[in-house]
């Protein structure tokens, strides 16, 4: 049947979205080529043929078609050029003068005429209704708005229609009540399921996808060869070749999306209903009549349709993808606007601060005249606050040039347990770790990392500093350096008052200080953030395991030489 045909206008009213608020297309009066106005005559002049070529060549249920393309495309028009009320009342006005005057021309009666258009209308109005209210984006994009649609517009909205017309025909023919429902249930249901569904797949988006010549070729391609496995599945060979419909379903979802799956359907549907009809394809030696239709359809439905799901949730995937490829954009653009900025600010506060420090020590060496005990201790908080700046000035920048790329490091074999050695040393010095123990253990030999050892030395003074100022009350840090399966771990342990799980999650990120900011403990949130990225510049990991109460143990694990 060539129900797909009167979709051709479609692309001239598509749009991407529909407002929540009026349930119209929000790109609707952007799109122009057969203009809002002229649809819904165009539409009653679909549906007006689509109706005779229904009655005349599908009907398999007394007087009932199993292939009903019209509420399909009224549905799938409706919902894309509804404008308010005014609009739907004419729209629907003209779409049931095409149904009745199909009818008509298809030889039925006046009575059977007025019942088949009433029932149409009440399928088509429902459909409308329901879509609006429960699928209002008309977005089949994604795998809920798909399921929405389907359920409310597919499913449910043909049921009041199957069920007056059978009980009408049997109140007038005889007719049998359950095989004419299910026939109609089952042909209106897959008309809104497929052809209602293509109808909103065509956006302009869509098809601007297939504007390069390689992706329509494809296109037509697959197209072409589900148009020609279904011609021998279904035809007058009725080759056993049924299988190959599903995979070829499943390549065009993944190939094709949305547009090209309901494509697809469209296609096999006419060809499997119009061929069981007609006596050829799997069902033509087990049913007869009606049962072969039915067959048909309910293969389209629960077998093909599905994979309308399918292409859904890889468009809703592309959708997600595409944002968050978006958002690491401009992640990555803020994040270079701060390392500039920090490399900025520290560069500036370096050549003022070197001043500064240099006049302090000359003011407390007396060179600048006189200088009494207050002025000289004046002078030392000076230089050492001027220091603390400076100090923060080369963390600074250190982070700015680690987050941009600019810090290289050079991987060589590294001792270990020198390098915990050295900073056991150094740090033993420091006033905050006058009466603190400190002990480096190394457990086994060849504890050599593939490392640059001035950043590893530079990761492990901060980790130990960190642990003589927050881990001290203790009494004790211990460096620790060990093997594992495929390189050296680096531990600095301290016996303080320990981490929760959530301070932990925010430890390395920058500038963060856990809400010591007006503790007596010096630091600016930096150095942990700095140890991260040093860490993994060499190739290596950074973490920590505490608990509360029970002190906190850093780790560093290294490559092995």
């Amino acid at each position: 049947m060539t129900m797909s045909r009167v979709l051709d206008p479609q692309p001239a009213v598509a749009a991407d979205t529909v407002s929540p608020s009026r349930g119209l297309p929000s790109g609707a009066s952007s799109t122009r080529g057969i203009g809002q106005p002229l649809a819904p005559v165009f539409t009653a002049m679909a549906v007006l043929v689509l109706t005779v070529l229904a009655l005349s060549f599908a009907r398999s249920a007394d007087m009932v078609a199993a292939l009903w393309g019209a509420g399909g495309v009224a549905v799938a028009v409706w919902l894309r050029t509804s404008r308010g009320p005014l609009y739907d009342l004419c729209f629907g006005a003209l779409v049931a003068c095409g149904v009745a005057a199909g009818n008509l021309l298809a030889g039925n009666s006046t009575k059977m005429t007025l019942m088949f258009t009433v029932a149409n209308m009440v399928d088509i109005y429902l459909a409308v209704l329901l879509a609006r209210r429960f699928a209002p984006t008309l977005n089949l994009a994604s795998v809920q708005g798909c399921c929405r649609f389907l359920i409310s517009a597919a499913v449910i909205a043909p049921i009041p229609a199957a069920v007056g017309v059978g009980a009408m025909l049997y109140w007038m023919n005889g007719a049998d009540f359950m095989e004419t429902a299910q026939t109609w249930w089952f042909g209106h249901a897959l008309s809104i399921a497929v052809i209602a569904s293509f109808g909103l797949a065509i956006t302009r988006r869509e098809l601007l996808r297939y504007r390069a010549p390689a992706r329509a070729a494809e296109a037509v391609i697959l197209l072409s060869l589900v148009t020609v496995a279904n011609l021998l599945i279904f035809g007058m060979q009725s080759l056993p070749i049924s299988f190959l419909t599903l995979p070829l379903l499943l390549l065009i979802a993944v190939r094709l999306r949305l547009l090209g799956v309901t494509a697809a359907l469209v296609i096999i549907s006419i060809l499997a209903i119009g061929g069981s009809m007609m006596g050829h394809g799997p069902y033509a030696a087990v049913f007869k009549g009606a049962d072969r239709a039915m067959m048909a359809q309910l293969l389209v439905l629960f077998g093909y349709l599905p994979i309308l799901l399918v292409a859904a949730l890889l468009e809703e995937r592309d959708r997600l993808s595409d944002r968050a490829k978006a958002g690491q954009v401009r992640a990555e653009r803020a994040s270079e606007a701060k390392s500039r900025l920090l490399a900025n600010v520290a560069h500036e506060i370096k050549s003022p601060v070197g001043g500064i420090i240099g006049i302090g020590e000359l003011w407390r060496a007396g060179q600048l005249g006189p200088v009494s005990p207050t002025q000289a201790e004046m002078a030392d908080m000076l230089v050492k606050t001027a220091r603390q700046v400076e100090t923060l000035a080369h963390d600074l920048l250190d982070v700015a040039r680690a987050e941009s790329g600019a810090v290289k490091v050079e991987l060589r074999p590294t001792d270990v347990p020198g390098v915990l050695d050295d900073v056991r040393r150094a740090t033993a010095l420091r006033p905050e770790a006058h009466g603190l123990k400190i002990d480096v253990i190394s457990e086994g030999d060849g504890l050599v990392a593939l490392a640059d050892s001035q950043r590893l030395a530079q990761v492990v003074a901060n980790l130990t500093s960190n642990a003589v100022k927050y881990g001290g009350s203790g009494g004790i840090v211990v460096l620790r350096a060990s093997r594992i399966h495929d390189g050296v771990r680096i531990e600095v342990i301290d016996r303080g008052p320990g981490l929760s799980p959530e301070k932990q999650t925010q430890l390395f990120e920058p500038f963060n200080r856990l809400g010591l900011e007006r503790s007596t403990v010096e630091g600016h949130g930096i150095g942990l953030a700095l140890a991260k990225r040093l860490v993994e510049l060499q190739g290596g990991t950074i973490g920590v395991n505490s608990t509360p109460g029970e002190g906190a143990v850093f780790w560093v694990e290294l490559p092995s030489a």
